[in-house]
């Protein structure tokens, strides 16, 4: 943490609010009267006028919003507790000022609907609390996080130049079907519980530890839109978006700093043009959309080093599905390979085995039915018979081939449905590649 701020300015900016510091014990600062206590939140006129994206925050603040602050910061006080733990989601090292005026502005400072907002979030978060929040993705999600994000693909990678840390989301590529096989709802929720509470908080205090001036503690951005269809916008699909953001904006709100929306398909543009106008001036003023390739990597190089932006986003880094592997790498696992099977009445798929590499292959199903799997060399049956079923029709995996079984090669693994052409199931083959 930085050392002891030495002016009211300095205060204001690193969002530190102890009592002993405003009341000047260890530092030059001899303020004790509530009046000039709280001078640093309110805007002056000197400024000029501000803009929506300056509204609401320490150092923009109006009288009244001021007195909202005040009242907040006292109910806060006096309630302590869950109501204490849920406004400071992210602990205390976001700073009083910015961790209040958050919640504050998602209400537009009307007091009691802030104090209705925090109630809410504290009876949301209740049943994760009972879990920590879910410390390990692996329990959390009920499957390995690393098989999930081949599916699903996202990641933290560095930080833009106001220091939030950069996210990258593909919802281009999120596959419904397959993650039914692997989770549940009820599992995507959790594990979106511990991204936000151990994940993203982790970075935020770590870009805090580097920098003692980040105060703001939101998330940058980059939608990619590449490869979605309108056919992909399912009701699955659309109800783990739904509830993910429910979450979000109930229990930490205000946390997005930017959002650069890239490869947008013609659709979504033109779907986006009627939303932007449903929506308040200050969040629509987050939000870019690009379709052009060139147009989002020039816009993004104005808000990101060019070191802290992955090269298929017009940076200097790795590319982001580099960056997504070696994030699901750990010390053993070399790489994750994935591939969804919607079965009928058979279905194959073939991949390589390196000479470098010990083979593990899975499959994962919510099928009752289930199918019988094979695999072959050159059309030569290496393995057969090996049933894959859920017994209750929830997520089942079953190893196919165990780590190490299979040398240098290309394979095919089969699957012949046990139902026929009753109905169509669904089966995901996962292949880890291990280190010899």
């Amino acid at each position: 943490m930085a050392e002891s701020p030495t002016s009211m300015t300095e205060l204001q900016r690193q969002g530190q609010w102890d009592e002993n510091q405003l009341e000047g014990k260890g530092t030059d600062l001899h303020i004790n009267s509530p009046k000039k206590r709280f001078a640093s939140l309110k805007r002056t006129k000197s400024k000029g006028p501000g803009t929506p994206l300056d509204w609401g925050f320490p150092g923009e603040l109006t009288d009244e919003q001021v007195e909202c602050f005040k009242k907040f910061r006292d109910e806060v006080e006096k309630r302590g507790g869950d109501f204490h733990e849920a406004v400071y989601s992210f602990g205390d090292g976001e700073g009083e000022a910015f961790a209040l005026t958050r919640w504050l502005r998602a209400r537009k400072y009307k007091y009691d609907d802030v104090v209705k907002m925090v109630e809410e979030a504290v009876e949301c978060r209740s049943e994760a609390k009972k879990d920590n929040f879910y410390p390990d993705p692996y329990d959390a999600l009920g499957c390995d996080p690393s098989v999930y994000l081949t599916l699903f693909p996202q990641l933290y990678t560095g930080k833009a130049k106001t220091g939030c840390p950069l996210f990258i989301s593909k919802p281009g590529q999120l596959q419904p079907d397959a993650l039914d096989c692997m989770t549940t709802m009820e599992g995507l929720i959790n594990f979106h519980w511990h991204i936000m509470v151990h994940d993203f908080s982790s970075k935020l205090h770590a870009y805090k530890a580097e920098n003692p001036n980040f105060v703001r503690f939101e998330c940058f951005c980059i939608l990619d839109l590449a490869h979605l269809s309108s056919t992909q916008l399912s009701s699955r699909c659309l109800d783990i978006v739904k509830k993910q953001s429910f979450i979000d904006s109930l229990c930490f709100p205000e946390t997005m700093n930017k959002m650069i929306i890239v490869n947008a398909p013609k659709f979504f543009t033109l779907t986006w043009k009627v939303i932007k106008g449903w929506i308040d001036v200050r969040t629509a003023t987050k939000v870019e959309l690009y379709s052009s390739k060139s147009s989002s990597s020039k816009r993004l190089l104005e808000l990101v080093d060019k070191n802290e932006l992955p090269s298929d986003y017009g940076g200097a880094a790795k590319e982001s599905d580099e960056l997504i592997a070696e994030q699901n790498a750990n010390s053993d696992v070399k790489r994750v390979e994935t591939h969804l099977m919607h079965m009928r009445k058979n279905a194959s798929w073939s991949f390589t085995v390196a000479s470098d590499e010990k083979i593990k292959v899975s499959a994962y199903t919510n099928s009752s039915s289930g199918a019988i799997f094979s695999v072959t060399l050159d059309k030569q049956t290496l393995l057969n018979g090996v049933e894959v079923k859920s017994p209750d029709g929830g997520p089942t995996q079953v190893d196919i081939i165990p780590k190490g079984q299979l040398s240098a090669g290309t394979y095919k693994v089969r699957g012949d449905s046990v139902s026929g052409m009753l109905h169509s199931d669904n089966f995901v083959i996962v292949v880890r590649a291990y280190a010899k």
